[in-house]
């Protein structure tokens, strides 16, 4: 008997076949990851959800929390920067940066106690270890060092929070923490722009600090609304019963060079 043929076709089939297969394969490793991160925990969204509690104002997020305790840390250190910068300013400039701190923060720092109340949130009564060590430099320097000192280490720590309240304002569902944020950002830009017209900030250096790293996180996160008691004032100001100085005219362009 002569052997039988072989069947052209099967070896055909049989190639199309393991392309099909490692085709679907390829599919199944691709669709997988998208698949299981949706479900998986620990991503943005579910860590949101599981730090955000429910109020009568809207969700409030962890953010919103450690947001609410910088604006009052902020005026536990600034507003006696601002009080000993009326003292010890060489300059009118530095004066009324000084002035601007003292009304700015004195106004936040009544908005701050009243939103956290509302909200059932604990607020400290005593500035971080790194801004403690702003205020020791401060009251250390003398003369125009101070001067140049006080506009640095302002205008550097305003630079760091500005990013904070622009990031609360677009995100935050709360709306007590939205119309604090508002009121952040306008205090925050005016004290920005009369440090800036001092005449002492080290743009340089100011660029570099801000490259180096973000304002230090605080060590425990805010916990959830409960009973709280009701913080006392940062400090006690009394401002100058001198009218409030208005901001600097901006620098006028050099007159063109005539021929």
């Amino acid at each position: 008997m002569r052997p039988r043929p072989p069947v052209r076709g099967r070896g055909i089939f049989s190639g199309t076949g393991l392309i099909i297969t490692g085709l679907a394969a390829t599919l199944a490793a691709l669709v997988f990851p998208v698949w299981s991160y949706a479900d998986r925990s620990g991503t943005g969204v579910d860590v949101l959800n599981a730090q955000t509690v429910s109020t009568r104002y809207g969700p409030l997020s962890a953010l919103d929390r450690e947001f609410v305790t910088k604006v009052r840390l902020a005026g536990l250190w600034e507003l006696p920067a601002g009080q000993q910068a009326l003292q010890k300013g060489t300059t009118q400039a530095v004066r009324t940066a000084g002035q601007h701190l003292v009304e700015g923060h004195t106004f936040l720092d009544e908005r701050v106690r009243d939103v956290a109340s509302q909200l059932g949130l604990a607020l400290p009564n005593e500035p971080s270890d790194q801004q403690k060590q702003w205020l020791a430099t401060l009251s250390s320097a003398q003369g125009t060092e101070y001067d140049r000192q006080f506009a640095n280490i302002l205008r550097l720590a305003h630079g760091r929070v500005f990013s904070v309240v622009a990031q609360v304002r677009a995100t935050t569902r709360n709306s007590l923490v939205r119309a604090l944020a508002d009121d952040a950002n306008t205090t925050v830009l005016d004290h920005i722009k009369v440090l800036e017209a001092t005449g002492y900030v080290d743009w340089d250096a100011l660029a570099q600090d801000m490259a180096a790293g973000s304002t230090p996180p605080i060590t425990n996160t805010p916990g959830p609304p409960g009973p709280t008691t009701d913080p006392s004032p940062a400090v006690p100001v009394t401002p100058p019963a001198s009218p409030t100085y208005s901001l600097p005219p901006p620098a006028s362009s050099p007159p063109p060079n005539e021929n």
